[in-house]
C-alpha cells in the first residue's frame, strides 16, 4: 500500500523518505495541492513492473497469427504495463 505524502514534506524529510523506499521497500504517492503528481518506489519495483511488461508483450506476440499494428501493440504494452503495477513483489 502506498503512503501519500505532500512535496513539502518530500522537501523537508527527504534522505528519510529515500531511505524509506530503499530499505523497507515504501511506496510513496507525492501530492501537490491534493492532486498526485508522482510516486517514489523502490527501483526494484519499476525493473519488475518493466520485464513483466516484456514478457507480456512476448507472449502476446507469441500468440498471434499475423502481425500487431501499432495501436494494438501499444494496447498490450498499456495492458501488461497496469497489470505489472497491481502485483507486489513477493
Amino acid at each position: 500500500m502506498s503512503e501519500t505524502i505532500t512535496t513539502l514534506d518530500i522537501r523537508k524529510r527527504l534522505g528519510e523518505i529515500l531511505n524509506r523506499v530503499a530499505l523497507r521497500h515504501d511506496e510513496f504517492i507525492i501530492e501537490r495541492r491534493g492532486r498526485p503528481l508522482a510516486a517514489l518506489i523502490p527501483v526494484e519495483r519499476i525493473q519488475h513492473i518493466e520485464k513483466f511488461a516484456r514478457l507480456r508483450l512476448l507472449e502476446g506476440l507469441g500468440s498471434k497469427r499475423r502481425p500487431l499494428s501499432q495501436k494494438e501493440a501499444d494496447a498490450l504494452a498499456d495492458e501488461a504495463k497496469h497489470r505489472g503495477r497491481r502485483k507486489r513483489p513477493g
